[in-house]
């Protein structure tokens, strides 16, 4: 990691995470009751914007201030928020990791619990997010799902935690951290089902970040990811 972050320490990143997590669930889920609906799949991709925007407010707000605490409060130097060229190449592995790695992944779960693991299970909540959206709902969610969440998750996950755990564990810091943080990623999407592929591209953007130190691959990688995701959910 790059010797100039925040030297945030992992009390003070787990501080941030949960309080952020806390107040930005709160948030959204006051958002989500406005709207009249139970789910944000109900609710359409307006009120879905709407609610992203009250969960990734508070976490850009947590990082900023223990930032500031620990370094500048600047998203470049504390978390190495920054892109180069060479971060396009995360376009064709994100791409790779939705169509080839993550259906190979589930090959041998679905044949050892073939009930839990189908396709339609797998695919059943991304389905329901997709919808039928007008030309207006279909952008409203590629900014969410392209755009705000690989920035924000990036940050939250493999700037905040990863760094503050891989800087502070001493026996294989660095890859320790990674799959902690890649299992905290994929646990805290709360569904099973989609609990070995999250936590596999988990896995995958925290070896962007451990190799490169910058953030920019690794939300390069994210974005083409979930692009894929829609792509294919569109298609089916």
């Amino acid at each position: 990691m790059n010797s100039n972050r925040a030297q945030i320490s992992i009390r003070g990143a787990g501080l941030a995470y949960l309080g952020a997590w806390f107040v930005g669930n709160l948030a959204a889920g006051a958002v989500l009751s406005a709207s009249g609906k139970d789910s944000v799949a109900e609710a359409g991709h307006g009120w879905l914007l709407g609610i992203s925007l009250a969960q990734w407010l508070p976490i850009l707000v947590a990082l900023w201030l223990v930032g500031r605490r620990a370094g500048t409060g600047s998203f470049a130097t504390d978390y190495g928020l920054s892109f180069r060229p060479i971060d396009l190449v995360g376009i064709p592995i994100g791409v790779v990791t939705q169509v080839a790695l993550v259906p190979l992944l589930y090959v041998p779960l679905e044949r050892m619990w073939p009930a839990t693991f189908g396709d339609d299970d797998i695919e059943k909540r991304a389905r329901e997010l997709y919808g039928n959206p007008s030309t207006l709902g279909l952008a409203l969610l590629i900014l969410v799902a392209v755009v705000g969440a690989p920035l924000v998750e990036e940050l939250l996950y493999r700037g905040l935690l990863q760094g503050a755990l891989g800087r502070t564990l001493t026996q294989w810091r660095g890859w320790l951290a990674l799959v902690l943080v890649a299992a905290l990623f994929a646990l805290v999407h709360f569904s099973p089902v989609e609990y070995p592929g999250l936590f596999l591209i988990g896995l995958v953007l925290g070896v962007c970040a451990l190799r490169t130190g910058r953030l920019g691959l690794g939300i390069v990688t994210h974005a083409a990811f979930n692009a894929t995701a829609l792509v294919l959910v569109a298609r089916s």
